[in-house]
């Protein structure tokens, strides 16, 4: 295993390019054991891993798959880990993979879509959040519109605990590329809205559909509101007026996923 003692290493000025958001050749930044783990489970291809000893001794039989992956692994003091890492407190091991974003068409190929329309959110957290709550329910892609925090960047993949290596996610689409594909293939556009839309269980949300989820403040863009096919609202009790966006997401997307099951349940019943 190769060592790297100074902070002035190219391949720590790599890792921290990738801290800053700087993602051009489809690398990302992993930060922790079960991000790694995660990768290695899911097929990511590993390049470069960073581990301090405390790790190498806590988690032999990760670093070993890590190894024998063909990353190069690189045995590192605390202190350079820590100019590698973009947390406060690194977990002890940091990783460079690479993983590249779907296109829209391969998004939108699995049927019945259930599709995550990302149309401005900010917080990456959020991002990842509603990326963990996506694979668990059953959704079947998700688009990042112009403007939304990458689903990619090492904050999203961190809140999404892996769920972005399995999911097809498509970024940076401009909003009247995918209104107009959605178009194509008969998908239903849904959109979150505050007030006065219908409840997610009043609606059917067993046929193809995409949910649009706005940014933080500003909710979802105009010109999508506009083209949406209904809006869904949940239902709230006084003064609690609005949720989380990956709150919403995550109550939207189980009513989906139970509805679908159900119908599923029927259909092979009858």
């Amino acid at each position: 295993m190769r060592r790297i003692s100074s902070r002035q290493n190219p391949i720590v000025a790599r890792f921290r390019d990738l801290a800053r958001g700087h993602r051009s050749d489809g690398s990302i930044l992993l930060d922790g054991e079960h991000l790694v783990e995660e990768a290695l489970r899911s097929g990511v291809a590993l390049d470069v891993v960073a581990v301090v000893e405390a790790a190498i001794e806590r988690s032999e039989t990760l670093v070993e798959r890590i190894e024998n992956s063909g990353a190069t692994v690189f045995r590192v003091p605390q202190s350079v880990l820590t100019a590698m890492s973009p947390v406060r407190e690194p977990s002890g091991i940091v990783a460079i993979a690479r993983s590249k974003p779907a296109t829209l068409d391969a998004v939108l190929e699995t049927a019945p879509q259930l599709v995550l329309l990302l149309a401005g959110i900010q917080d990456a957290g959020n991002v990842g959040a509603i990326l963990r709550a996506a694979e668990g329910c059953g959704a079947t892609g998700i688009v990042a519109i112009d403007g939304t925090a990458d689903p990619f960047g090492w904050k999203a993949l961190r809140g999404a605990m892996g769920s972005t290596f399995r999911l097809p996610i498509a970024v940076k689409q401009p909003i009247a590329a995918v209104l107009d594909a959605l178009a194509q293939r008969r998908i239903s556009l849904v959109a979150t809205i505050p007030r006065q839309g219908r409840a997610p269980a009043d609606t059917d949300l067993t046929k193809p559909f995409a949910l649009v989820l706005g940014a933080e403040g500003g909710g979802v863009p105009a010109p999508i509101l506009d083209a949406a096919d209904l809006a869904v609202t949940i239902p709230m009790r006084a003064p609690v007026e609005s949720l989380n966006v990956a709150i919403t997401a995550a109550l939207i997307l189980y009513e989906a996923s139970q509805q679908r099951a159900n119908r599923h349940v029927v259909v092979r019943g009858s």
